[in-house]
């Protein structure tokens, strides 16, 4: 039994590129190009024609751009995998296609071959990312994680033992005298509470540590 052909359509608005792209997965066991679109307006409407399984995308075209385009074709057929295939590694660019839907994104620098295996791949359900693509989202993800962590995540051990003692209504003095530190190492630990968690009193401390659980 054979194996169905994955059909792909090629959206990007230079000829040469198409032309191209089209003569080498022509070569392609188990693909084939069923249609070529030199524009954003013109891939839609031939994604209605052909309803392909896989769509090779340009990013930076005259009109609808590959954003706005990939946008409004998954919107039409969210089965479909879209590798972009660009030129451009630009923050505003890239985030918004992957965050648009697109399964894979590729560097036009990339071979014939891992372009191939990127359309064998996203028909397989498997994204693809150019390693520099892949470095910028784990950077963005852990920047996007230690942004979200919560303040009280940044108090050491010491802080955390002061800000228990002080949602409790402890004085600097009781605090220094239950933990054995100087009253002035408890001013600064407080201090320190104060800048970290962004309050500004000790009210406004204990409230913070009683709303996320740190009370006692």
């Amino acid at each position: 039994m054979e194996t169905e052909e994955i059909k792909v359509l090629l959206v990007d608005d230079h000829e040469m590129v198409r032309i191209g792209l089209a003569a080498v997965l022509g070569t392609e066991d188990g693909i084939e190009v069923v249609g070529e679109a030199g524009s954003g307006e013109e891939g839609i409407r031939l994604a209605q024609e052909y309803n392909p399984d896989v769509v090779l995308m340009d990013l930076v075209m005259e009109g609808m751009d590959g954003i706005e385009t990939t946008k409004r074709l998954l919107k039409l057929y969210p089965d479909c995998k879209v590798i972009v295939l660009t030129s451009y590694l630009d923050d505003e660019k890239m985030y918004p296609v992957i965050e648009a839907g697109a399964f894979s994104y590729l560097l036009k620098t990339s071979r014939a071959s891992e372009v191939a295996d990127a359309i064998r791949a996203a028909a397989r359900g498997q994204s693809v990312l150019e390693s520099q693509v892949a470095s910028k989202m784990m950077n963005r993800f852990r920047n996007n994680a230690k942004a979200e962590a919560p303040a009280y995540k940044e108090l050491t051990e010491r802080e955390m033992e002061v800000l228990k003692l002080l949602a409790q209504g402890k004085s600097n003095q009781d605090i220094a005298d239950q933990l054995i530190i100087g009253i002035k190492t408890v001013k600064f630990h407080v201090t320190n509470i104060f800048a970290k968690l962004g309050v500004e009193d000790r009210t406004q401390a204990a409230i913070y540590a009683y709303k996320n659980g740190l009370a006692e």
